[in-house]
């Protein structure tokens, strides 16, 4: 399998075996749609992430639960993505959503990766043209257990539990969105935007190795990522395995599940 990420020199070395996906979304209610067809990479398909990359939002699940893995095979069926095909997904905001499809595809046994500083590291002029494909065979495959994580793993204190949200919703000085403020008792906080450097590049190995050593993961460590709503949490897995570390696994409920339980704990601070 492929490294999780990949630059852009790597994409034009491999591209008639790649797909490029434009996974941007906004938490502020902006269109991604639209920024897509005010352009985008060439060639490159648009894969929403409410539609294909989350089942429907409830209390019980979360605000983006997995979708059952039919729905996920569907969407990318559609847009012309198959099962041999090597995704490189990118966004515009350092790969903290694209990130989602890719932990997807390769929880799943799929060639993918993030694009080294996203829709930010292309210099030529973007694309306003949606690319024609024709529907691919993408089989679904459940999601593996072993790289998932529920309630229960998150709140057990049995395991590192990284919150890849910003410091202030973590300490809980302020949540905009789920129904309570802190975090989980016993999680670490590592603000997976700081991941990434101000073009949106990751950091150097070694420092991201370092970022993970100082809240406490070790090689062959059992880590959990969550964040408000599985989705960034997805970009502190990547960069995990990015730096040399085992896959960890995924809350996908996240704080959004979490919280929406008055029984359940909740910890603020730091």
């Amino acid at each position: 399998m492929i490294d999780p990420v990949v630059d852009l020199d790597w994409v034009h070395a491999h591209a008639d075996r790649v797909v490029l996906a434009d996974v941007r979304w906004y938490l502020d209610g902006r269109s991604g749609r639209a920024a897509y067809d005010a352009g985008h990479l060439s060639g490159a398909v648009f894969v929403d992430l409410d539609r294909v990359l989350a089942g429907p939002p409830t209390p019980a699940d979360g605000r983006h639960p997995l979708p059952d893995p039919e729905t996920f095979a569907a969407g990318l069926s559609a847009l012309g993505v198959g099962d041999n095909d090597t995704v490189i997904a990118y966004d515009d905001s350092g790969g903290i959503t694209a990130a989602r499809l890719v932990w997807m595809l390769r929880a799943t046994g799929h060639d993918a990766a993030l694009l080294d500083g996203g829709l930010t590291a292309y210099a030529g002029d973007l694309d306003r043209t949606a690319p024609h494909r024709e529907p691919a065979v993408f089989t679904p495959r459940p999601w593996p257990a072993e790289r998932l994580a529920g309630v229960d793993d998150a709140a057990s204190g049995s395991f590192v539990v990284l919150d890849a949200r910003d410091r202030a919703r973590f300490r809980g000085d302020v949540e905009p969105i789920d129904p309570r403020r802190g975090h989980i008792p016993g999680a670490r906080n590592l603000p997976c935007r700081d991941n990434v450097d101000a073009e949106g590049r990751f950091l150097p190995i070694l420092e991201l190795r370092e970022r993970f050593a100082d809240v406490g993961v070790t090689d062959g460590e059992s880590v959990i990522s969550y964040c408000g709503s599985g989705v960034t949490a997805c970009h502190q897995l990547v960069a995990l395995e990015h730096a040399g570390f085992g896959p960890g696994r995924l809350y996908p409920g996240s704080w959004s599940q979490y919280s929406s339980d008055p029984e359940r704990p909740a910890a603020v601070g730091d």
